[in-house]
Parts: structure tokens; sequence; C-alpha cells
């Protein structure tokens, strides 16, 4: 097994390398086990993602209603609604059409406004910029994408960052990966890092998260501009560039069924290291990293860098992730963490989290919080909010209570 590198070795690693800006929301303790009891529920389908603009929570996934906590009435809405955070009163006057394909990410825009991806049909196709206000689109804002859908976005003040598995995107010919201009869609020239090959027929970035100078991407792909980078590579910012950073970690194949095993990624709130979550597969006992989560240094250098730690679920998906510093929130479908020998099943040291858990950044192991929910799909949207953990699924029990696809845990 994958030793499991100490507090100290892990303190004298990150004191060489500059910190940057943070990345996400610091949370200086865990949350609350006991959901909030006004967010409103998703009444079917699924829900892929969040985005934040203000106090207004937006929400995509593939789903065709929506109900507040407190009321009956049943609202349509074609897999994208928005809340208020404070009340959970559902925004009526946002109500844009998104049918035809689910939305998979969202990214909070400028001025107001949401960035929608995935694979809908709308005045643009696969992603389209929004204002809250009144769901109309920005008609300034033209980037459809073509060949294929978007899977995951990230912006970085006035550049948005797109994955997915298309191959154009505009009038430009990109494979899976493109920055545009926030403002007007445009391919940036200056950013042409290529996606390809890979375990699986289609090249795919399922998902990104950024520093001030570093993106994470990961997916179905071999190389990133010819170098070898299976299923896991950091860009440098700064130059465009493909970093010097290579993992072999996740080169050696699940099961068959899963060539391509690599779901969620998010970087510590101070961007020095990151988390992937895995599918894949029970395999008790080897250093396969599959149905895993593994934390890696961001500013690491070289080739054939070792995670610093890995939590196995000794057979169940993860596909999200949030870091708030104070602990690694995962979720999916798994029943237990810490189990490394299990296949299947409850394997020494295993502990029971079904559908999601929190792990201690330091040493990766499993923390106390244990709320629980109904497993289903599993854990599709986290997204961490100065007033707790938002939480997106496929099912309709949280912190064993009715929060029907939608849900936050409260900071403490």
């Amino acid at each position: 097994m994958l030793a499991r590198t100490t507090s100290l070795a892990v303190a004298a690693l990150v004191a060489l390398v500059a910190v940057p800006a943070e990345a996400g929301i610091r949370q200086a303790r865990v949350v609350s086990a006991n959901p909030v009891d006004n967010t409103p529920h998703v009444l079917d389908g699924i829900v892929n993602a969040f985005a934040l603009v203000g106090n207004t929570v937006i929400v995509g996934g593939r789903f065709g209603a929506v109900k507040e906590a407190r009321g009956n009435e049943e609202i349509p809405r074609a897999n994208i609604f928005a809340f208020n955070l404070s009340t959970g009163r559902v925004l009526r006057d946002f109500a844009p059409d998104l049918s035809g394909g689910a939305v998979n990410a969202l990214a909070a825009g400028p001025d107001g406004t949401v960035f929608a991806g995935g694979s809908f049909v709308a005045s643009e196709r696969g992603l389209v910029r929004l204002r809250v206000t009144d769901g109309s689109p920005v008609a300034s804002f033209s980037a459809p994408v073509y060949g294929g859908d978007v899977y995951s976005l990230v912006r970085q003040g006035g550049k948005l960052y797109v994955g997915g598995d298309f191959y154009r995107i505009g009038r430009t010919l990109r494979t899976a990966l493109a920055r545009v201009d926030v403002e007007t869609g445009e391919t940036d020239p200056a950013f042409t890092v290529t996606p390809e090959g890979g375990p699986s027929s289609a090249v795919k970035v399922y998902a990104m998260a950024a520093t001030r100078d570093r993106l994470v991407v990961d997916g179905s792909f071999g190389t990133l501009d010819g170098l070898r980078r299976p299923q896991l590579g950091v860009i440098d910012l700064t130059t465009g560039q493909v970093a010097d950073w290579h993992t072999d970690a996740y080169a050696t194949a699940c099961k068959p069924d899963f060539p391509s095993y690599v779901r969620g990624v998010d970087v510590s709130p101070d961007g020095r290291y990151f988390v992937v979550v895995t599918t894949g597969g029970p395999f008790p006992g080897t250093t396969k990293l599959c149905d895993s989560a593994a934390r890696f240094e961001t500013y690491a250098r070289g080739d054939q860098i070792r995670p610093t730690w890995v939590n196995l679920t000794g057979g169940d998906s993860l596909y999200s992730v949030a870091i708030t510093g104070s602990a690694v929130y995962v979720g999916g479908h798994q029943r237990w963490l810490d189990n490394p020998m299990g296949a299947d099943t409850r394997g020494p040291g295993a502990v029971s989290r079904p559908g999601i858990g929190a792990i201690d950044p330091v040493t990766g192991k499993a923390q106390s919080w244990n709320p629980t929910r109904e497993r289903g799909i599993g854990v599709k949207a986290f997204m961490t909010v100065k007033k707790g953990l938002l939480v997106g699924s496929d099912t309709t029990s949280l912190g064993r209570e009715y929060h029907a696809r939608v849900g936050m845990f409260p900071a403490t």
C-alpha cells in the first residue's frame, strides 16, 4: 500500500513553494451535521452544479420542477433555477429554458451574471451567459460548443476556462479545453493546451480547479500538448504552458468498463494542494487509485509525483470533492472510507460514511463527521460558501431529513 506522508513531511514540502491567493472558501471548523431547513427541493432528476452570485445560488442539472421548503407549489424549471441563500426562496424571474440536455457546470460571471455549460440547446449550444435578475442571455457573449458537451467551467477575472469533450468552440478548433473572454466569448489564441490520447475513445476534460497561477485538469486523456499526463495535469497560467508536474498515479487501468476513472477535483483555499476523487472498482491491497480520494501538492515539480495520501472506499465511486482547509469533503455513493482492504466489503479499519464524508487534510483519514445521505447515484455537486456546504445529488435524504437533491450543512 502507499505509505502515508507524515504531517512534518507535508509541512516541509509546502514550505518550499510560494503560496498563491486563496482559491476558495476557508472554514475554520467542520460544518454541522444537521442541514438547514429552508433549502428548496428539486422534484426530479439530478443536480450537477452550483454557482453563487451575490446572495443568490444558481443550481444546474437535469430536472423539470422545484418546490420551496415551506410551500406546496411545483415551480417548473428547465434544468436550472436560482434561490436566495438566506431565505431559500426561489427566484421567480430567473427561469431560462435550458432544455434539450443537462446543465453540467456553472460559474459566476461579472456584473450579476452566471455561465452555464452542458449539453442543452439554447440561444448558444452548450455554453451561455445569463443575467441572474431575469434569466435572459447576454447577447454580446457567444461561445457555442460543437462535437460534444461542456463538463467544467472555471472563471478567473476576465477569462473563462471551458472543459468538456467538444472539438470546436465558437469559430475556433479546440479539443476538450479552451479559454474564452468573459465578455465576448472569443477564444483566446494565447491558450492552446491540447489534451490528446487517453484510455477511452473520446478525449474529455471532466473537472478543473484553479489557483491564481495554476489550473488543474483531469479527465480522459493521456497527454497535454504531447507531454505524458495520464488523466491528470497541471497548467501554469503565467505562461499558458503545461507545468513541470507529472504523475503516473492514474496510468494504471481499473476495470475494463472504467478505462477513464478520474472525476472531481478541488484546490485547497490556500492553493497549496488539491484532491482528486475517482470511480473504478475495488482492488484491495494494491496501489491502484480506483474508488479513492488522493491529495497532491500543487507546486511539486518533476516526474513521477506521488500522492501525499490516499483514502480508498473499497469499491464505491466518489464523484465530488470540496476543500475548506479544516476538511476535505467527498461525496459519491460510497459506503465506507478508510477501506484499503475492502472489495465491496467492509475491510479492517473501515468506517461507515454512506454517501458523504469528511477527510482530514493532513492525515488523509476520515473525520468523525457522519451526517449520512441516501446513496443513489451520488453527490455530483459541492459548493462551499461562508454559511456552509451546499450539496447536490439525485436523492432525497440528507442528514436523516428530507432534502430533495439540494441541501446545505451550516458552518459552525
